[in-house]
């Protein structure tokens, strides 16, 4: 096959059948867009952020006319159930509508009593930004990205995963039908054999000043390494195996309905999702059976449906990676409460899971799982639920569920993460930070430390 006829193809993960070919970007194609992408930024940047907030808010207004053929695409291609994909569709409108509103403040000259008549920081954009994005999350990823980049005035290189090549090309449709100038925001479509010499040879470009990557930590270490060699900006935001800590006083209702939500939404496919379940010693036992019951009776199914709680995972080989971590787990001692089995509905099926009696030696624990599996361990006290929660490489986030706050911050000051939950489903939020520590990654993205990740921030002074 010829460069100018290969092509990457989406398929159906819930019923197998192919959606759609997407001719591969060539190299000469990514060389164009990294130059025109460049020359763009310039004249973007030159704008006043006014301009560059109302695009934000025209795309918000857009996102929400066309929830439902957005929905349906996120679906089709990595088995999202509908609802949530309407959902995801609201928060990137969301973010967009933020950002429009706090970004000109946030990127405005800040005067500093300092050395000479006067100084101020200003905020600049970096450039042209190479954003590396993941399929599990596939409209939201990029726009919690690009809303706070675009609209500090960068420019935008967007490899997304191959599997949802549609929705990728349908965000640059939007930004562009949003008012986004040409080329400001380009979409490359690499096929995955390709990914890390092209991505290693865009970073490497004098014309892109940093990158960003969601996604392994395979991937991270090898796009930081590559941006490190160039002395580049790089943001990561990697793997994450969250502990979820019930202490001898929670509110079992509550955790339990919360750990349903922490675990199983986007059918586990998050790095934000709870993986591993701390429980106290005496509440553990009830726990674990509560929380099968629970999750036995979530709605699986076809994922067009609005009803489906739990659809298929993204690809099959996914599920084969899941099931032999569940498998090795098992062989090592852990106990099924419910699952634990592929469903015979397709090779992306897997049944909702839950593990008791883990360790931290099993893959379950040792490893992230990214799929519908909980792993439930208990611990004897507070210092060794701070252990267990803490025995992992990862550093995402974590949630600790108390009737006494106060003890809950306690307990949850001594777990290593970039976010801390208490009696309260960990997530992202527009408003507030989000990245990690360890394995887990570096730099942050949303809130107000998101608005200015790209910027150079500078330091002005007249004597």
């Amino acid at each position: 096959m010829s460069e100018h006829t290969r092509a990457v193809f989406t398929v159906d993960p819930a019923t197998g059948l192919a959606l759609a070919r997407y001719p591969v970007t060539t190299p000469d194609g990514v060389d164009e867009a990294v130059a025109a992408a460049y020359a763009a930024q310039r004249a973007w940047a030159a704008r006043p952020v006014e301009d560059r907030t109302a695009v934000l808010r025209h795309a918000a207004r857009l996102l929400r006319e066309r929830v439902a053929p957005l929905a349906s695409l996120m679906t089709a291609e990595m088995g999202k159930p509908v609802t949530e994909a309407r959902g995801e569709v609201e928060k990137c409108a969301w973010v967009c509508e933020h950002y429009a509103e706090v970004s000109p403040g946030l990127l405005a000259d800040r005067p500093v009593a300092a050395g000479g008549s006067r100084s101020w920081v200003r905020h600049e954009p970096l450039g042209v930004v190479l954003a590396v994005m993941p399929w599990n999350f596939p409209l939201w990823q990029v726009f919690r990205f690009a809303a706070p980049a675009l609209a500090a005035g960068n420019a935008a290189l967007l490899k997304h995963s191959p599997n949802v090549t549609g929705t990728a090309l349908a965000v640059g449709e939007l930004l562009a039908d949003a008012g986004l100038p040409d080329d400001v925001l380009r979409v490359l479509v690499l096929d995955e054999p390709d990914v890390p010499a092209t991505v290693e040879r865009i970073v490497a470009d004098d014309r892109v000043a940093a990158v960003t990557l969601t996604g392994s930590n395979r991937a991270g270490s090898a796009v930081g390494a590559a941006a490190g060699r160039e002395v580049k900006k790089s943001v990561l935001e990697l793997g994450g195996s969250d502990p979820f800590v019930v202490l001898d006083d929670a509110d079992l209702d509550v955790a339990v309905a919360g750990a349903v939500r922490a675990r199983y939404l986007n059918s586990g496919q998050s790095c934000l999702c709870a993986k591993r379940f701390v429980v106290a010693e005496g509440l553990a036992d009830e726990f674990g059976a509560r929380l099968a019951d629970a999750v036995a009776a979530l709605r699986v199914g076809d994922p067009t449906d609005p009803g489906t709680q739990v659809g298929p995972l993204a690809r099959p080989d996914l599920a084969e990676a899941l099931h032999k971590q569940v498998e090795a787990s098992v062989a090592a001692g852990a106990v099924v409460l419910t699952g634990g089995t592929p469903l015979d509905a397709g090779p992306a099926w897997y049944a909702p899971t839950v593990l008791t009696a883990v360790t931290p030696d099993m893959p379950v624990m040792a490893e992230e799982t990214f799929g519908p599996v909980a792993a439930v361990a208990r611990a004897a006290d507070d210092d060794e639920a701070v252990a267990l929660a803490n025995a992992t490489p990862y550093g995402l986030g974590a949630s600790v569920w108390s009737a006494d706050v106060e003890r809950a911050l306690a307990v949850g000051a001594r777990i290593s993460s970039g976010a801390l939950f208490v009696n309260a489903v960990t997530a992202s939020d527009p408003r507030l930070p989000f990245g990690g520590v360890k394995r887990s990654g570096y730099g942050r993205e949303l809130g107000d430390h998101g608005a200015v990740e790209f910027t150079n921030v500078r330091t002005i002074l007249v004597g």
